[in-house]
């Protein structure tokens, strides 16, 4: 299925990683997909960050009638008026700023406009979820809030355990989101949040980006079209469809060895041990095999029972809405 016709609500993407290429990004617009959220770095140090963004300024300079970069929701617009796709970056850890809070703005001027805390493991500002033990947002932590909040840089905790991801909610002066998980009363493993997180997420204007990664999903790969818009519809009657996004956490074409840098970077000989299996990326589910699906979720929540604003909400608007504020500077 093909994605929405020019002129609905925006199709965005909170979070993608694949192994880039020119048949990706015609898919996405064969998917009608307008803006996507791109990761960069996990465990890259600030110089191999910048070598990921001079990778992606080629791609910008090679595939330029199909994406362009963005830093506002400016660009969002502009790309959907000839027909791209808007390409945001995000990096889901905090090491490519080091111990030094001055590169936050570096980033950020780079391009930069989400940044998690945390991956899976401690870091300088807070815990992972795979830490037997959280002791929340540090010293350096609640300096870096301050400093992404001045700069109109969205935090994000995806990856963080749950008294971190509670503490940055309460300590930061804007809105955050969770750009990729879904709910663990749904699917009770270590990456999805608690009710307890998302009604707090949701009561300070936070967003949820529901991951489509078969791991976040209840039955994995083989987790029915139904079963997740169920979720969906449980999860609005909690936090409010106004919260809710996609967060895909598609992987398309990465080699497995791209897990195992995702699980364990530098920090381990021997290999994480976190109880997720064999490194591998796991099948996705048939109803979203890559960006030209996003219609397949669309029709599936309007079978559901959602209105099509609503759909239109959990397709983008939503994060449009959200980006606009969350990008704009000057809010510390």
């Amino acid at each position: 299925m093909t994605g929405l016709k020019a002129g609905a609500s925006p199709v965005i993407d909170g979070c993608q990683y694949c192994n880039w290429s020119r048949r990706i990004f015609e898919e996405m617009r064969a998917g009608s997909v307008d803006a996507v959220s791109v990761t960069i770095g996990y465990h890259e140090d600030f110089r191999e960050t910048v070598e990921r963004i001079v990778d992606w300024n080629r791609l910008f300079e090679a595939h330029g009638d199909l994406i362009v970069k963005a830093r506002s929701v400016a660009d969002i617009d502009a790309a959907r008026q000839s027909n791209r796709t808007a390409i945001f970056f995000a990096l889901q850890n905090c090491s490519a700023i080091e111990d030094d809070i001055g590169l936050v703005e570096i980033l950020h001027d780079l391009g930069v406009r989400v940044m998690q805390l945390t991956y899976n493991n401690q870091s300088l500002l807070g815990t992972g979820c795979y830490e037997a033990v959280d002791s929340g947002i540090t010293r350096m932590g609640r300096e870096v809030i301050a400093e992404m909040n001045r700069l109109g840089m969205i935090i994000d905790m995806s990856h963080s355990a749950e008294r971190s991801t509670l503490e940055a909610i309460d300590i930061s002066a804007r809105p955050i989101a969770i750009t990729h998980a879904n709910p663990a009363a749904w699917h009770k493993v270590a990456r999805n949040k608690s009710p307890e997180v998302l009604k707090a997420l949701a009561a300070r204007g936070g967003m949820l980006g529901l991951s489509l990664y078969p791991l976040h999903l209840k039955d994995g790969s083989n987790c029915a079209l139904e079963t997740f818009t169920e979720m969906v519809a449980g999860l609005a009657d909690l936090i409010g469809v106004d919260h809710i996004g996609i967060g895909s956490d598609l992987c398309q074409d990465q080699p497995d060895s791209v897990v195992e840098w995702m699980r364990n970077g530098r920090w381990t000989k021997g290999g994480a041990s976190i109880g997720l299996g064999k490194a591998v990326f796991p099948p996705q589910p048939a109803w979203f095999r890559d960006n030209r699906d996003f219609g397949n979720v669309r029709a599936g929540l309007i079978a559901r029972g959602f209105t099509a604003e609503e759909a239109g909400k959990i397709l983008g608007g939503n994060w449009y809405r959200f980006f606009t504020d969350g990008f704009a500077p000057g809010r510390a």
